[in-house]
């Protein structure tokens, strides 16, 4: 079964342009578990423009799904997966200023770093990084020791209504490679209603989608509970 995780960071950007705590992001993300979903995730980054580090600790109090924490591995993050010991840690190579995930690790230059990190981090909780959608860079990332890879799915939203086959061609390589290597497999950035469930068809070993942005924005014409509900129907 693929399981269905919301990032919840665009709820707590709504929260942020008033200040106050409307929406309430604690509670958001316990409605959400119990419409079903199976994960909740959160990318705290440096500026707090939307989650903020005490956010992170006040939904490890509540959420009872796995927690994925996302980000940047310098010491502020290893820090707070430190203390707060989530189901996985995904790591991502955003400079602190970056507006979103634009690209993925190169597991083959990087591997130094990766390594020591990931090293120190599987004593705490399973990692997993954040790799484009080639095979080199989800055997490197075998290499650097993580226990799975999460595809960059942006390349495939992007052109999935030019060419679906040929837009998800180099996923299912990837994702292969990670079937072959004993990789665990997440896949997410830009999956929506309209390109989910053929991803989730065609790569079906997927063990979970890390979905926000496009799932907030449905939530706004189909409501949270609803959309929720719809976004498991298109993993399963």
């Amino acid at each position: 079964m693929t399981r269905l995780s919301v990032n919840i960071n665009k709820i707590a950007t709504l929260r942020n342009a008033r200040g106050g705590n409307n929406p309430d992001i604690i509670k958001a993300a316990m409605d959400i578990e119990s419409f079903g979903a199976q994960g909740i995730t959160v990318h705290p980054r440096p500026d707090e423009r939307h989650i903020t580090k005490q956010d992170v600790y006040d939904l490890k109090k509540v959420v009872t799904t796995e927690f994925n924490i996302e980000g940047y591995p310098d010491d502020r993050y290893i820090h707070i997966i430190e203390d707060i010991k989530p189901a996985q840690a995904t790591l991502v190579p955003d400079k602190p200023d970056q507006l979103t995930s634009n690209h993925g690790w190169n597991t083959v230059k990087d591997a130094k770093q990766l390594r020591e990190i990931i090293e120190h981090l599987k004593k705490i909780c399973r990692v997993s990084v954040f790799v484009d959608a080639n095979s080199d860079m989800v055997k490197g990332a075998k290499d650097c020791g993580a226990d799975r890879v999460e595809l960059y799915t942006q390349s495939y939203a992007e052109n999935y209504l030019k060419n679906r086959e040929q837009a998800i061609e180099p996923f299912v390589k990837a994702a292969q490679t990670a079937k072959e290597i004993g990789l665990g497999l997440n896949a997410g950035h830009d999956l929506s209603l309209e390109n989910l469930e053929y991803y989730k068809q065609t790569i079906p070993w997927t063990d979970e989608v890390s979905i926000g942005h496009a799932l907030i924005c449905d939530a706004l014409y189909y409501g949270l509970k609803n959309t929720v509900g719809m976004y498991l129907r298109q993993v399963r």
